[in-house]
């Protein structure tokens, strides 16, 4: 079974701060990382390589420092990596992230399936994987938590819901997107570290995916971040003071003087 899984470099969530001037994110002396739900992705397609046989290759796009992103995940235990990296890419919103995917896909062509995490911690929209599915043609499940077998053609998952999990059989090849409840991802072997360190990566720019200029990057997107902020902080704290009683009577006071405003 090849695999195909996607991950995205993201800033690390405890350190991203905002330019209080621009408004944007301050990305310089941030540390980057792979995209949590993105490595449950990728632990996902190496169980299934090594119960099933085949490869797992790693796929994102961005600028050329996202190769650090891949070489984490060569470092796991994947097989070949490949960076979507062009000018043409910068500025995409999630349509033209999934179709520049899309893209990158079929250009690998070999795929029984995709694997994504539910979401990206900096954008949280959970759209790309659908996108790149619609593109592709493929039947694709969301918030996948368990994939209970793949028998000739079909693979049968169960996928998270409100109120409870729904099993659905899925033919392939098809894309799924995890959930953290789908398993425990490993820790890296010094052996997958001294290869990922050294191992090629290929890169793919827009004429290697052939690509339509118009629908890449901020130019084929339907949508525009036009400004960023943190929100103010207020608070309005008050100490009630004296024995219990007091604190009570004063407590109802202020909730009826509330209640009548």
């Amino acid at each position: 079974m090849n695999i195909l899984v996607f991950i995205k470099q993201v800033p690390y969530a405890k350190e991203v701060r905002l330019d209080p001037k621009t408004h944007t994110l301050i990305r310089d002396g941030v540390e980057s990382i792979i995209n949590p739900y993105d490595m449950y992705a990728i632990e996902e397609g190496l169980r299934l390589k090594e119960s099933r046989g085949g490869k797992v290759t790693v796929m994102t796009m961005g600028p050329p420092q996202a190769e650090d992103a891949l070489r984490d995940a060569l470092s796991y235990g994947v097989d070949d990596a490949v960076l979507l990296s062009d000018r043409a890419f910068a500025g995409a919103d999630t349509l033209a992230t999934s179709y520049t995917l899309a893209l990158g896909a079929k250009n690998l062509r070999d795929f029984d399936l995709i694997l994504c995490g539910k979401q990206a911690v900096d954008g949280d929209t959970g759209q790309v994987g659908p996108g790149m599915a619609v593109r592709l043609d493929i039947p694709y499940v969301t918030y996948v938590r368990k994939i209970r077998s793949v028998d000739d053609g079909t693979m049968r998952v169960e996928r998270i819901m409100d109120d409870g999990y729904e099993v659905i059989d899925v033919p392939l090849p098809a894309l799924l997107t995890v959930v953290k409840e789908i398993n425990e991802p490993r820790v890296p072997s010094l052996k997958n570290k001294m290869r990922a360190k050294k191992q090629s990566i290929a890169v793919w720019g827009a004429a290697d995916i052939g690509a339509t200029t118009a629908r890449l990057g901020l130019a084929g997107s339907a949508t525009q971040v036009t400004d960023v902020f943190k929100p103010e902080r207020k608070s309005n704290l008050e100490w009630l003071e004296g024995s219990v009683d007091e604190q009570v009577d004063a407590l109802v006071d202020r909730l009826q003087k509330l209640k009548v405003g």
